[in-house]
């Protein structure tokens, strides 16, 4: 059976056409009402954005998922985990205020700021999911006792995963330091040939586990966690990994945590995706690429794996940019993401998720 996926295009030439106002339409259109009840406490869950990266949601769109959630007699707070990597996130003193710092403050989204995992990422909670890879998920304590959620995600790219969304957003998003550790794993080494000892992944390493030895970067494998942030900034891709056996692992995992965030919430998710400033990289790096393809809209749904695959498919009918990261596939019903990373495979995400349960590949857009 068909997932319903709501769109709302970007076009406008009334207020009533406004961005605000389809956020609005979008969430009453695909029944996010229905699951939340009053006195709820509700995680609006998001991402806040590192320092420098300017492509996040808007908090002003926030604003508009915090008041229906209200006027549901509900209780709504804003919300993301702390970061595995070194930056302006990775503890809730510096998360809030970066958060504050991109607008997410109450006098803005007219809700509190609640970093889920507490100050150091020990708030957690063990879900028990019982799947190939775990047994059990690592959940941020917070979203784990919330009693419904709406995931707000931007849709983009990313470096190992293909494309983050929402399902993506679930799974690294709903997780402590530990959990994302845990669906990590993959460990990346150096090639010699190509490293020109500039040291910047050594300067990224949030465990010290990169030197210059000789002048060439060197990885420590036992103190290395696979954030992949050395292979983010690396300028000359000196730094890789074994994509063909590790990639496929490090997805399941990835979409087993997914389904670790929502359980004990059947029926009391929505998710709005955000199908605009469409860059190569995850709002995690402290900058924002150009966009690979025009705006395109925003879209809604119960359905996580179908709102992924809605946007997978209107990201890849496009026409991609010229002079963009996007090196390859830019013709329209080309796959975007392969095209800037040939070794990536994002819709495993999709394929994983709809063989947990998680919900379906087959939707059907409905335009507002």
């Amino acid at each position: 059976m068909k997932s319903t996926v709501w769109f709302a295009s970007l076009r406008a030439r009334s207020p009533n056409e406004s961005t605000e106002a389809k956020v609005a339409r979008l969430f009453e259109a695909a029944g996010f009402a229905s699951c939340i009840q009053a006195r709820d406490r509700t995680a609006i869950k998001l991402h806040f954005g590192e320092q420098g990266n300017d492509s996040y949601i808007s908090p002003v769109y926030v604003r508009q998922v915090v008041e229906k959630v209200k006027a549901a007699g509900a209780l709504p707070f804003v919300t993301d985990t702390n970061t595995l990597y070194l930056g302006s996130r990775s503890n809730a003193v510096d998360h809030i205020t970066t958060a504050i710092h991109h607008g997410f403050d109450y006098a803005v989204v007219g809700a509190p700021v609640i970093i889920a995992d507490g100050l150091c990422g020990k708030n957690v909670a063990h879900v028990a999911i019982n799947r190939k890879h775990f047994k059990t998920a690592i959940i941020a304590g917070d979203i784990a006792a919330a009693d419904s959620m709406i995931v707000m995600t931007h849709f983009k790219g990313h470096e190992v995963a293909g494309f983050g969304g929402a399902l993506k957003n679930l799974a690294m998003g709903c997780a402590p330091p530990q959990g994302k550790r845990a669906q990590h794993q993959a460990k990346p080494f150096s090639i010699r040939d190509n490293c020109t000892g500039c040291g910047r992944c050594a300067g990224v390493c949030p465990k010290s586990a990169i030197t210059l030895v000789n002048e060439k970067s060197s990885i420590d494998k036992n103190l290395c966690i696979g954030c992949f942030e050395c292979m983010t900034v690396c300028p000359s891709h000196a730094i890789d990994i074994d994509w063909e056996t590790e990639i496929p692992l490090f997805t399941e995992r990835l979409i087993e945590y997914a389904y670790g965030a929502v359980q004990g919430k059947e029926g009391k998710v929505g998710y709005i995706s955000f199908l605009t400033r469409i860059t190569p990289d995850c709002d995690c790096v402290p900058w924002s690429d150009a966009s690979i393809v025009p705006d395109i809209g925003i879209l809604a749904s119960k359905d996580p794996v179908a709102i992924d695959a809605a946007a997978c498919d209107l990201v890849n009918q496009q026409e991609g940019f010229a002079g963009s990261f996007l090196a390859r596939h830019r013709h329209p019903g080309e796959d975007k993401f392969s095209g800037m990373r040939p070794n990536t495979d994002g819709p495993r995400q999709l394929r994983y998720a709809e063989e947990l349960g998680m919900g379906s590949r087959e939707y059907e857009l409905v335009r507002l």
